[in-house]
């Protein structure tokens, strides 16, 4: 399992508003691998600036492969994507 955290390039709003739609139906054609997804706001919650996302794989190359088939990646959203492995505890 990983906690993947994407932070968008500045001033790229509209290239995720452009492939979201898309991007939500990757999420939902492997749902099965998501436990937590989701964007990531301003503090004012009035705006998207990156996604966080816990996903259940076990190798960091399948993981690799995952998000390299994301629209929004293929899109060159992100300015920066970190994957930390993680155990889950609770609940």
């Amino acid at each position: 399992m990983f906690v993947v955290h994407c932070k968008d390039k500045p001033g790229h709003l509209q290239t995720r508003l452009d492939n979201r739609a898309a991007h939500l139906d990757f999420i939902k054609a492997n749902i099965e691998k998501i436990v937590v997804a989701g964007p990531l706001q301003t503090e004012d919650r009035q705006s998207m600036v990156g996604s966080l996302l816990i996903i259940d794989i076990a190798e960091r190359a399948d993981l690799e492969a995952f998000l390299a088939a994301d629209p929004y990646a293929k899109a060159g959203l992100f300015e920066s994507v970190t994957a930390t492995p993680y155990k889950k505890v609770f609940p």
